[in-house]
């Protein structure tokens, strides 16, 4: 056995050295032979073309289809690594537009009270100062808020505090930067009013309840439920004819007023720094203030 291959390559080894010296010049005259036969009859070369392309066709076919479920293996790794990028992207961008809405939602609650407490519109030579309310309470006032100005904004103990809907208290405390609102409602307020068209005088009096009673009414008033009351401006303290509310009931209980502000939902006030007077028939500010001591 091993004989006849060693006879096997004695007589094959030349004609694979004579094979590979001329191989090249073998290519390159059937290149040439190729050239001139689709020169002379291209008819034959195209069928030839045709024929060896429908030949190998089938295992290019089958060689394609692998590459091209890998190509598009690596396009949907490609897009779905896209996708988690832009998921990414869109979730940060939502979460700075949900704190952007939660901005603008404050900022319209907050301009919707201004655009309420501009409903007030006050005589002339009237002096505010804007204040927010900043918690509620306890201890000896029952009823009354915090604001957040004091001395330092002009304010003063008496002031009176308005907002859009009209009279909500006066400053019963005052600090620096921080003061106390004593409500209409609260047991130790008293406010001197008027039933706007009769001209009916009274005081307010708070009982802690949510409708204060008129008091000190003159023997033979007749006042309606519905009747609108304002301040009357005596004694100097309140400006004349801040609103204040309106009879919402006349029986055993006595006369009770439903203010026009909800004090639970108080966020914005203004308060009431200086407003004109009649002393000796000169203008002046009603309130008259000491200077501030610093």
């Amino acid at each position: 056995m091993k004989h006849r291959a060693a006879s096997i390559a004695k007589v094959t080894g030349p004609i694979r050295a004579l094979l590979n010296r001329f191989a090249l010049l073998f290519l390159i005259i059937a290149a040439f032979a190729i050239m001139l036969l689709g020169k002379a009859d291209t008819l034959i070369v195209e069928r030839a073309r045709s024929s060896v392309v429908d030949g190998v066709a089938p295992f290019m076919d089958a060689l394609s289809r692998p590459i091209a479920t890998v190509s598009e293996g690596v396009d949907r790794m490609s897009r779905f690594f896209a996708v988690y990028e832009e998921n990414a992207q869109l979730l940060e961008q939502n979460a700075r537009l949900l704190e952007w809405q939660s901005a603008a939602l404050a900022l319209a609650a907050e301009n919707s009270t201004f655009r309420n407490m501009l409903k007030f519109v006050p005589e002339r030579g009237v002096s505010f100062a804007s204040a927010r309310v900043i918690g509620d309470s306890g201890g000896v006032f029952v009823r009354s808020v915090l604001i957040n100005g004091g001395k330092v904004d002009g304010i003063h103990k008496g002031d009176a505090v308005v907002n859009g809907d009209g009279l909500i208290g006066r400053v019963a405390e005052v600090g620096l930067r921080s003061g106390r609102v004593l409500l209409l409602s609260d047991l130790n307020s008293r406010i001197p009013v008027v039933e706007e068209k009769s001209r009916i005088r009274a005081i307010l009096a708070g009982d802690n309840s949510q409708s204060p009673k008129l008091i000190f009414l003159l023997p033979g008033a007749r006042l309606e439920v519905g009747d609108r009351i304002v301040t009357s401006g005596h004694g100097g303290v309140f400006p004349s004819g801040l609103p204040v509310g309106r009879i919402s009931s006349i029986g055993e209980r006595g006369i009770r007023v439903q203010p026009f502000t909800d004090f639970y939902r108080l966020e914005h006030v203004r308060i009431i720094t200086e407003f004109p007077g009649q002393v000796a028939g000169q203008i002046v500010p009603s309130a008259a203030r000491p200077p501030l001591q610093k």
